[in-house]
């Protein structure tokens, strides 16, 4: 570079540094970028909000953590779920004004989903927190894993049903799993009931929990990628009064999540 008799621009120099920490980190809270800059949480909060409009960092729903974004060229290799969850925070956050009920983005792993983004915080709701990112939710035993499972291609849905499948599992165990899916594939979205005898991580969980969810599919090109739910304290609402008031604005949040995934890959 061609040496000049000028100052740097200080406050970019920052601004600079903590991109950088970020793209480092992966996610980092303002807390930690405040110990690890030795910068004032008011100018580290204008910086944030600054690299965030240029659409340099986002602000991930769940736990405030701050990461690079997937969305555009910014020196960081993509990530297919740190992109899912950025592009889909947004609409989650508009799910939760519309809804009032906390959702959950989950995406299939070998044996389970894993939430990747939730919008729990938003929710001052202290039985409805859901999380936290990198939870691991039953393809069975949850509404989230059987909108998943249900929407998925027979060899796919059944290597999952084959990993998951105890060894003393009776025929009658898995022709009802089979019907719960078929169920769920022909509306188009899932619930917790019916209960199945299976036993894996979530189904104490869910048993106990006092609550309901209902989720729906996101696809790209026609395949599912993930899957987006409501969950509510059973007290409060029953099923069909949430699948008559909020199903249409789920799917509608799932439909373009999945549009916008579509796009970004052009």
């Amino acid at each position: 570079m061609i040496e000049r008799k000028v100052k740097s621009v200080r406050a970019l120099a920052r601004g600079l540094d903590v991109l950088i920490e970020i793209q480092r980190c992966r996610a980092a809270s303002l807390h930690e970028l405040h110990l690890r800059l030795a910068l004032p949480k008011a100018t580290l909060l204008r910086m944030l909000v600054t690299l965030a409009a240029r659409g340099l960092i986002w602000q991930r729903l769940a736990d405030g953590a701050y990461l690079p974004s997937m969305t555009r060229d910014t020196g960081v290799r993509p990530d297919a779920m740190d992109r899912l969850a950025e592009i889909a925070s947004p609409h989650l956050a508009t799910l939760s004004r519309r809804v009032a009920w906390p959702s959950v983005l989950a995406v299939p792993r070998l044996d389970h989903v894993e939430i990747v983004e939730t919008n729990s915080a938003l929710t001052r709701l202290d039985a409805a927190i859901l999380g936290p990112v990198g939870a691991k939710l039953s393809y069975i035993h949850t509404a989230t894993g059987r909108a998943y499972l249900a929407a998925c291609e027979p060899r796919e849905r059944n290597a999952i049903i084959d990993r998951l499948r105890p060894a003393d599992a009776t025929p009658a165990s898995s022709g009802a799993l089979d019907a719960i899916l078929a169920e769920v594939s022909a509306r188009g979205w899932s619930s917790r009931d019916p209960a199945h005898p299976w036993p894996d991580r979530s189904r104490a969980d869910v048993v106990r929990d006092g609550r309901r969810s209902i989720a729906v599919p996101i696809r790209v090109d026609g395949q599912p990628i993930a899957a987006v739910n409501i969950t509510w304290p059973q007290r409060r609402m029953s099923v069909e009064d949430i699948v008559a008031r909020h199903l249409p604005t789920l799917r509608a949040a799932a439909e373009t999540i999945g549009r916008e995934i579509e796009a970004s890959r052009g």
